[in-house]
């Protein structure tokens, strides 16, 4: 499966990693999302950091990464509402999969539209680890 991270340094540096186990049955030569940087995996200082999970054709086509980061950036979005937007679009063309995403000050938002997104964070007060949708 895929293993993503996102983090934040002391000094507000943004970081964004994505590595995927593959896909079931794929088709010789096929390039996932995962080593695209744009489609599973952008960082942006100030902007906003992400990793994503998902049916890697889509997330390619929307270039979901950017696509949220540009959200924040440009519409003055929350990382939030920016993920849902993105992941909204892949689920228009018939995909799913989910994002882990923080912003530049270090909130960060859990978003997918899948069942459920193994996920955890860590920070000074913590560590808070979920698969499904917590009410």
């Amino acid at each position: 499966g895929t293993v993503g991270a996102v983090a934040i340094d002391q000094d507000g540096n943004l970081a964004a990693a994505t590595t995927t186990g593959g896909m079931t049955a794929k088709a010789a030569g096929r390039i996932g999302d995962s080593p695209l940087i744009g489609a599973a995996t952008y960082a942006q200082n100030g902007v906003c950091a992400v990793s994503a999970t998902g049916h890697g054709e889509y997330f390619i086509r929307v270039a979901v990464a950017k696509t949220i980061c540009a959200r924040v950036e440009l519409a003055g979005e929350s990382v939030g509402d920016a993920a849902q937007s993105a992941l909204d679009q892949v689920a228009e063309l018939g995909g799913d999969g989910g994002v882990v995403v923080i912003d530049g000050q270090g909130g960060y938002e859990y978003v997918f539209n899948s069942k459920g997104m193994y996920r955890g964070m860590i920070d000074p007060d913590g560590i808070e680890t979920a698969i499904f949708e917590q009410e």
